[in-house]
Formats: C-alpha cells, sequence, structure tokens
C-alpha cells in the first residue's frame, strides 16, 4: 500500500515553513516561467499556528494537463519526481525522489478547477476562523497517533471533517464574495 510504514508526525507550528515554500516556489516560478499561472503555499504548512506533517503543499496552477512536458520538465530539472501512480484524475502529483526524506508535496492542478479551488477556499478559510483551525489540530494529533504508520488511513480519516469544513467555508465564501487572491509565487 502506497506510504504504508512512514511514520506520521505531526509537529507543532514552524515559522520557518512561509520561507521555506517562498525559496521553492522562487524556483519553481524560475523555471516554469508562465507555464504556472498560479503558485500557492497550500495545506497545514500554510496556516500559521497550526500544526502539521513538515511536508510543504504547493499548487501549481496549468491551464491543462496535457501535454505535460511544459511543467513536468522544469519540476524534474529541479529535482521532483512525477508520481504516475497518484490515483486522483484532478491533479498531477510530483514529489521528492525515493529513498530522500519526504518534504514537499507538489500539487498540479488546472487553474479554475475545482480541485484548485478547493484547496485555496480550506486554506482561506481556515486562515480566518480559528476554532476551525485548532479543531482541525487536535483531529491531526489523534489520527496521527491511531493511523501510526498508514498515511492513507490517517488521509482518508480526515476527510469527513474537510467536508464539514468545506461546507462551513461555502457559506462563508457566498457571504463575503470570496475569491482567490493573487497567487503567493
Amino acid at each position: 500500500m502506497l506510504n504504508k510504514g512512514k511514520t506520521i508526525t505531526i509537529m507543532q507550528y514552524n515559522a520557518e515553513w512561509p520561507r521555506i515554500f517562498r525559496d521553492l516556489a522562487f524556483r519553481q516560478r524560475s523555471a516554469m516561467g508562465p507555464v504556472a499561472l498560479r503558485i500557492d503555499h497550500v495545506g497545514s504548512t500554510s496556516l500559521p499556528g497550526l500544526a502539521a506533517k513538515p511536508i510543504i503543499d504547493i499548487q501549481i496552477s496549468v491551464v491543462a494537463f496535457d501535454p505535460m512536458e511544459p511543467y513536468r520538465h522544469p519540476l524534474e530539472t529541479l529535482g521532483f519526481q512525477y508520481r504516475d501512480r497518484n490515483p486522483r484524475r484532478t491533479r498531477r502529483y510530483f514529489k521528492e525522489p525515493d529513498g530522500m526524506e519526504e518534504r514537499t508535496h507538489i500539487h498540479v492542478r488546472r487553474a479554475g478547477s475545482f480541485s484548485e479551488q478547493f484547496s485555496l477556499l480550506f486554506r482561506d478559510y481556515m486562515r480566518c476562523h480559528a476554532t476551525a483551525a485548532s479543531e482541525y489540530a487536535q483531529l491531526k494529533y489523534q489520527l496521527a497517533e491511531q493511523y501510526r504508520e498508514d498515511r492513507i488511513g490517517y488521509t482518508e480519516a480526515k476527510e469527513a471533517f474537510i467536508w464539514d469544513v468545506m461546507r462551513r467555508a461555502d457559506k462563508w465564501a457566498q457571504n463575503i464574495g470570496w475569491q482567490p487572491g493573487p497567487s503567493d509565487a
């Protein structure tokens, strides 16, 4: 099973995570140029103060998945490997080569897609709602203990909470007229 056997570690927020993202995003922006319509810091490390796995999630928005070469080649040049066994059809997934410490997940998504907007809305809602973020942190600690070496189980166990947050986030987005802000890089 994918990712079985790697211990899940949740740690207190690290104030260096935004800088690490900026450094990575700068290199990606330089390598990809206009192919990357947006480069955004998403996931738990993008939420100030939130406990997280120490893995920087980066979302890169592109016009289309095919042809793949305009984004695949620059990312591979930077040392990231394409994961063709990713089961999600709404993203293309890259990370460090096997055997290296896992520090970065790169999610390439189509600009304007539900998948792209989902990540940005979740992030923005959590940044504005400290109670939801605190609940999420508590859940992550609990699930990391329960699914210690089962990343798939850990991820699946978070889904009900994430969808509950997204129901609230959708109402919030409608009330304030939410739109994604400018790209992070």
